[in-house]
C-alpha cells in the first residue's frame, strides 16, 4: 500500500515529462505531486484509520520547515538582477573572457567554484554568483549549456561537500553524531578521487572538443562595454560578500547586504541603465527608485546589440522564483503526507532486510538517500531521515558512525541537484537557466559519488568495525 503513491508520482511525472517537456516544472509537476499527496492521504486513511488534523498538522509542519528556503530563494532572484544591472557579473563576464581560455574553461570552472564553495560553505551561493559569470562566459566560448552547467555545479558541490561552514556538512555530521573534522577527513576518501576523475574528463574535453565562440568572445565584450559601465573597482561588492560569508554572517544577511550594496552601486555607476528600465521619462529620483525596484522583484530585458547576449544579462528578479517556491510547496506537502502516514518510514524497514555485509550496508543507505531525495525533494530531509532510520544498525553492527555521515552525503547531499523537482535542483536550474535534466549527464562528480562510496565500502579501504 506504501508503494502506490510513489507508483502515481511516477507515472504522472512521466508523462508529463513526455508532453511538456523541459516545461514539465512551469506547473504540470506542481499538479502531480499534490494528486499523488492526495493518494497518499486516502491510502493512509483507510489503511490506518488517521484523523485528517492529524494528516494536515504534518502537512503544515513541513511546508514551514521550508520556510527560510523560500526566503533565500526570493533574495538570490533579487540578488541575480541587481549584481547583473549594477554591472558587478558583466564586469566578471568580460575579465573572465580574457583569462580563461577555451581549452582549461571547463576545468578551470570547476576548480574556481569549488575554491569558492569551499570557502563561503554554500553550493547555492556559489552558482548564483560566479556561476552565473561562468555561464556567460562559457557561452561566450561557444560551449553547450549542460557542458557549463556541470562544471560549475560539479565544484560548486565539491567544495560545499567538504566545508566546515557547510550546512549539510554539519547536519550529516551531527545527526550522526560524528565530529565535524572527523567528518570532512572521512569523506575526503571518497571525495577527492571522484572530483579528481571528473576534472580529468572535463580537462579531456576542453581539450578535444572543437568550440568555435572566438567571435563570439569579441562581439560579447563589445557588447558589454557597450552596455554597462565595466570597472574592476566593481569587484568590491563581491569580495565584501565574500569577507562576510567567510565571518559566517547568517545567509539571509549576507544576501540582503548584498543586494543593497549591489543596488546602491547600481544608481551610481549605472545610471542611465537604471533609468531606462524604468521607463520613466525626464530621470530624476523616483525613476531611479522604480527602476532599481523592478530589478529587484521583476523581469528585466537589456538590448545589448547582441542576441545571444541579450538573453544572457536578462534576469528574473523575485518573480523569476514563484515557480520553483510553488513547486516546493507541493513537494513538501507530498513528503508532509508520506511521513504523517507512515508510509516512507514502512519503505524504509523492507530495505533494511536486504542488509547482510558493508557494502550491502553503504548501498542500502547511499540508496535510500537518493530515494528520500526524489521522494521529499529536499536534500536536509533526506540527510536527517536517513541518519535516523540506519543509524541504530550501524551502531548494533559495529560500524563508526563516521561511515554513516559519509555515506548520507554522498548519497543525498549530492544528487539533490539532479532531480528536477528537489529544491536544489529547481533552484540551480533556475538560477543558472538551464534544465535540470540538460545538465545531469555532465555533472560527473554527483553521478560518480554514490558509486565511489559502494566501491570504496566493497574494498574496505579506511572503514573499522568497532570492538
Amino acid at each position: 500500500m506504501s508503494f502506490i503513491p510513489f507508483l502515481i508520482l511516477i507515472a504522472l511525472i512521466s508523462c508529463c515529462v513526455a508532453v511538456f517537456g523541459n516545461a514539465t516544472l512551469d506547473g504540470a509537476s506542481q499538479v502531480s505531486l499534490l494528486v499523488a499527496s492526495a493518494v497518499s492521504v486516502l491510502v493512509g486513511h483507510f489503511s490506518k484509520r488517521l484523523a485528517w488534523e492529524d494528516l494536515e498538522r504534518e502537512i503544515t509542519a513541513k511546508i514551514a520547515s521550508c520556510t527560510p528556503a523560500i526566503i533565500i530563494l526570493l533574495l538570490i532572484g533579487a540578488i541575480g538582477g541587481t549584481w547583473m544591472v549594477s554591472g558587478i557579473v558583466p564586469t566578471m563576464i568580460y575579465y573572465g573572457m580574457q583569462i580563461l581560455r577555451p581549452e582549461i574553461f571547463l576545468v578551470s570552472s570547476s576548480l574556481l567554484c569549488a575554491l569558492v564553495s569551499l570557502m563561503i560553505g554554500s553550493s547555492w551561493t556559489t552558482v548564483a554568483t560566479i556561476g552565473v559569470a561562468l555561464m556567460g562566459i562559457g557561452k561566450a566560448h561557444g560551449f553547450d549549456d549542460g557542458w557549463i552547467a556541470g562544471s560549475i555545479i560539479t565544484g560548486a558541490y565539491f567544495g560545499d561537500k567538504l566545508s566546515p561552514l557547510s550546512d549539510t556538512t554539519v547536519l550529516a555530521s551531527s545527526v550522526s553524531g560524528t565530529p565535524l573534522f572527523t567528518h570532512i577527513r572521512y569523506m575526503m576518501f571518497t571525495t577527492v578521487p571522484t572530483f579528481c576523475i571528473s576534472l580529468t574528463v572535463f580537462l579531456i574535453a576542453g581539450l578535444t572538443m572543437n568550440v568555435s565562440g572566438q567571435g563570439n568572445v569579441a562581439e560579447f565584450m563589445d557588447g558589454l562595454q557597450q552596455t554597462f559601465v565595466i570597472s574592476p573597482w566593481l569587484l568590491v561588492v563581491p569580495a565584501l560578500t565574500g569577507i562576510m560569508i567567510a565571518r559566517r554572517w547568517p545567509s539571509m544577511v549576507v544576501l540582503f547586504l548584498a543586494i543593497l550594496l549591489a543596488a546602491i552601486v547600481g544608481l551610481v555607476v549605472q545610471t542611465d541603465l537604471v533609468l531606462t528600465i524604468s521607463g520613466r521619462e525626464g530621470g530624476g529620483l523616483l525613476a531611479s527608485y522604480k527602476g532599481m525596484m523592478q530589478v529587484c522583484y521583476g523581469a528585466t530585458d537589456i538590448e545589448t546589440g547582441v542576441p545571444m547576449l541579450n538573453e544572457l544579462v536578462h534576469t528574473s528578479g523575485m518573480a523569476g522564483m514563484m515557480p520553483t517556491i510553488w513547486l516546493i510547496i507541493c513537494a513538501q506537502t507530498f513528503g508532509g503526507a508520506l511521513t504523517a502516514t507512515g508510509q516512507l518510514q514502512d519503505l524504509m524497514h523492507i530495505v533494511l532486510r536486504w542488509v547482510r555485509g558493508t557494502a550491502s550496508l553503504v548501498a542500502s543507505t547511499v540508496g535510500s538517500a537518493l530515494f528520500c531525495n526524489i521522494a521529499m525533494a529536499d536534500q536536509y530531509l533526506s540527510i536527517m531521515l536517513t541518519s535516523s532510520m540506519f543509524r541504530d544498525t550501524y551502531l548494533q553492527r559495529g560500524y563508526e558512525s563516521r561511515l554513516l555521515s559519509r555515506s548520507c552525503e554522498d548519497g543525498a547531499t549530492v544528487t539533490s541537484v539532479l532531480i528536477p523537482w528537489n529544491t536544489c535542483g529547481l533552484t540551480q536550474s533556475t538560477v543558472l537557466g538551464v534544465a535540470t535534466l540538460t545538465y545531469l549527464p555532465y555533472c560527473f562528480f554527483n553521478l560518480l559519488s554514490p558509486v565511489t562510496s559502494i566501491v570504496v565500502a566493497a574494498i574496505g579501504w579506511k572503514i573499522r568495525k568497532k570492538e
